[in-house]
């Protein structure tokens, strides 16, 4: 189907009918439309849940792959329209108000877009470990080392090292932290 380019809505729409192998029509349509007020309904519900471990279950449902003992504190944005390409591993703490994009889009700007900046969709992947504190962006196509922490409000856009504190916007690594993994067969809290 060709669209003119000075009609950005209905390309947005035939790039997620597209990405999803919906045909074009009023069928393909409507699943699509289904899939995204499910997931945004999820996506509401768990911004708003009492606890953590409710927040988790309902991104989970919503598809994000999601490890064991993770936080995600309130009012947390985790990618509305493709959820399932974020990744966070086990013992990850997300604060609230943080933002993880799996695509970046000028949506209605179409020189911008045909010219500058197409649609991107790429997978986020937050490792073993990391701390991430409130207000922080994480854009599509980064990897957060294990056991990294990012600075409270940071954006990052590009790779974390494993072990490394990043701070700013961007976030830019500053420091490496010694730490080891304990021996947890050995190891008690209090």
């Amino acid at each position: 189907m060709e669209i003119p380019i000075t009609e950005p809505e209905k390309i947005n729409f035939q790039e997620m009918m597209d990405y999803y192998g919906y045909r074009d029509g009023y069928i393909g349509r409507k699943k699509l439309q289904l899939r995204m007020f499910k997931s945004w309904f999820l996506h509401y519900l768990a911004q708003r849940v009492p606890t953590s471990d409710m927040t988790v279950k309902l991104h989970r449902m919503r598809g994000v792959n999601i490890g064991e003992h993770v936080y995600i504190g309130p009012y947390t944005e985790i990618d509305l329209l493709y959820p399932h390409l974020i990744t966070i591993e086990d013992y990850v703490s997300i604060g609230m108000h943080t933002m993880i994009f799996a695509h970046s889009n000028p949506t209605n700007s179409y020189l911008i877009k045909a010219q500058l900046y197409p649609r991107m969709v790429k997978p986020v992947v937050i490792k073993r470990g990391v701390w991430i504190p409130p207000g922080c962006i994480i854009l599509p196509g980064v990897t957060i080392g294990e056991h990294s922490i990012i600075g409270a409000g940071s954006l990052v856009n590009k790779d974390i090292p494993p072990k490394t504190l990043a701070i700013g916007s961007p976030a830019k690594p500053v420091k490496n932290l010694d730490i080891e993994e304990p021996d947890v067969e050995k190891h008690t809290y209090l």
